[in-house]
Formats: structure tokens, sequence, C-alpha cells
């Protein structure tokens, strides 16, 4: 079991969908509702993953990932969006993330998680 997931969406239900798809994988799983709020959250609670949207109010989940990894390089960050073109997946790259899925393949967020799948599989 993992000790922690943060889960990054500007969107209440989708943020629902994910705690739920989660919920038995995680002792604790965070949620912010954009990039400014996930780099607080990081730098206070460590999760073991973080699940971030790219398309957020204040802060967009790019620069967030940016953020998080500046300041804690060993960080995993998973991009989980609709906008799942190569431009994007490139993006997330230079960001920083280890693993990149689209919206629509949500099953492959819990496979990450558990190890079914490796990173590499989708990475970025």
């Amino acid at each position: 079991m993992l000790k922690s997931v943060l889960l990054v969406d500007d969107h209440d239900p989708m943020r629902a969908l994910l705690r739920a798809l989660v919920a038995d994988l995680a002792e604790h799983i965070y949620e912010c509702r954009d990039g400014a709020e996930a780099v607080t959250v990081y730098a206070a609670e460590r999760p073991t993953w973080v699940l971030m949207d790219i398309q957020m109010g204040e802060m967009d989940g790019l620069t967030a990932t940016r953020h998080i990894i500046a300041q804690f390089p060993a960080a995993q960050v998973m991009i989980v969006t609709d906008h799942a073109d190569e431009a994007m997946r490139a993006a997330a790259q230079a960001a920083g993330a280890c693993a990149f899925v689209a919206k629509d393949d949500l099953l492959s967020v819990r496979q990450i998680l558990t190890g079914q799948r490796s990173p590499p599989g989708q990475a970025v």
C-alpha cells in the first residue's frame, strides 16, 4: 500500500473519480484544486505519488510539476489529462513528470500505482 497520493484537478467530479480509483491503494489521499496549492501541499506532506491535471486556474500542472521537481527531484508526478497529444507529452517530460496518462485511460493510473505497469510503459 502507498503511503499517500496527492490528487490535483480543478474539477471536483474528476477528483472524486480519482479518489474512488485509488482509495484502496493509499493510506492518505490529499486533494488540491490548482498547481499552486499542490506545490504547498507536496512540500508539507511529501506524498508517494502526485496525479496532476494540466489545465487549472492559478497555476497549471506543468508549472506545478516543475516547481515540485525542482525542490524534490525524487518526486513522482503522473500527468493525468484530457490533452494527450505528443506536444503535451513532451512538455510533461520536460517538466519532470515520470508518467503520462490520458483521462480516457484511467485504469492505467491504477496499474502504474500498483506496479502492474511500470511508468516507462506510459512514460512521458
